[in-house]
């Protein structure tokens, strides 16, 4: 991971611990980026019709990325976007389990549409809390996040597995955006039935750009009513018989976001996924061992076996400024300071970290 971090400029300057708001730039994509706006300036609609053309091949690379047929890929410019235009299709009388204080973007579309809402608090028994509630009866739809984006706690995938074998009704909508392209992750035969994502944090793909999964026995369930001039560009499409996922994409698709997005499948893969997860669990072990010792995380995080690469420490704003005194940048969340960690993070910078806190 040493070379690699030399295609991120940004980090001669600071201790980079905040991909968890926005993953970093490197020197491929940019270049990347320079040759495709170059390739518009001197061919203008030539080059952009190639670029349309070209929407499908992005989606074989994401179904081989996450293992899902590329029919059952949708392309969406923010996964807020993509949530909402899901929901317009979801009927009313769906009963929904959310997370306390999960992402907005997750339960704000559902709780300001008139769903039946249920919580479930995030602790070190979460899965058991979800359990029990579904195990009610009276739950339709549980929508989650992978990966909490202020805390770090990571639902166990095992869990939602088995959780989807035990109540087959139940449909599963996950938010994978603090959580894609941490570990491998096989779609087909995980618990979740739609799982979206935005790019623009662990992917390292930039802003503009994101994607939903869907399952076939997920589709049932919606009425989507999205639709515009980029609707039926697949063979054979009229506007009566559009796709599942052609509805979740109503517009022109940026080439320059979504190319991004592509490329930077392109740049992980080549590192290899399972070389990325085994040093973030890594720095996981470590941060979090570091962190418990100072009394500075959460029940809910040190009492659960596994956890991501992002915590959520007891600090004020003296320890904030601190931090920016030092060129750690990270950010304020919820009542403490959140530090994430991705693959361009070392063992020695969460060793820094720890002698400032002491400082």
């Amino acid at each position: 991971m040493q070379n690699l971090r030399k295609k991120f400029p940004v980090l001669n300057q600071c201790i980079y611990a905040n991909t968890a708001a926005t993953g970093l730039l490197y020197e491929d994509l940019m270049e990347w980026r320079q040759e495709h706006d170059l390739d518009y300036l001197i061919g203008g609609s030539t080059m952009k019709v190639k670029s349309f053309e070209h929407m499908p091949s992005i989606k074989e690379t994401l179904g081989k990325f996450f293992h899902c047929r590329p029919e059952n890929v949708a392309l969406v410019p923010n996964f807020s976007l993509g949530m909402n235009l899901l929901l317009e299709g979801l009927p009313k009388t769906q009963k929904i389990l959310l997370l306390e204080n999960d992402y907005p973007s997750v339960n704000w579309p559902f709780e300001t549409r008139g769903f039946q809402i249920e919580f479930v608090k995030i602790d070190e028994s979460l899965e058991t809390n979800i359990h029990k509630k579904v195990k009610k009866g009276n739950v339709d739809v549980l929508a989650l996040s992978v990966v909490q984006w202020i805390n770090g706690v990571k639902v166990d995938l095992e869990f939602l597995k088995q959780l989807k074998k035990d109540f087959p009704h139940l449909l599963i909508i996950a938010d994978g955006t603090q959580f894609c392209s941490t570990e491998p992750f096989n779609f087909e035969e995980s618990g979740i039935d739609i799982l979206g994502a935005s790019g623009y944090k662990w992917l390292l793909a930039g802003y503009g750009n994101a994607f939903f999964l869907v399952k076939d026995v997920a589709k049932e369930h919606f009425d989507l009513k999205g639709i515009g001039s980029r609707s039926f560009d697949e063979i054979g499409a009229t506007r009566e018989n559009i796709s599942f996922c052609q509805h979740l994409q109503p517009g022109h698709l940026d080439s320059l976001n979504f190319g991004s997005l592509e490329f930077s499948l392109n740049f992980l893969d080549t590192i290899g996924i399972n070389h990325i997860a085994d040093h973030l669990t890594k720095l996981s072990h470590k941060a979090k061992m570091e962190f418990a010792n100072l009394g500075l995380l959460e029940k809910a995080v040190v009492e659960r076996n596994h956890h991501s690469t992002i915590f959520n420490i007891k600090g004020n704003r003296q320890l904030f400024s601190k931090f920016a005194q030092e060129n750690v940048v990270c950010s304020q969340r919820g009542d403490g300071i959140r530090l994430s960690f991705h693959f361009y993070n070392t063992e020695n910078e969460i060793d820094a970290i720890v002698d400032i806190i002491r400082s």
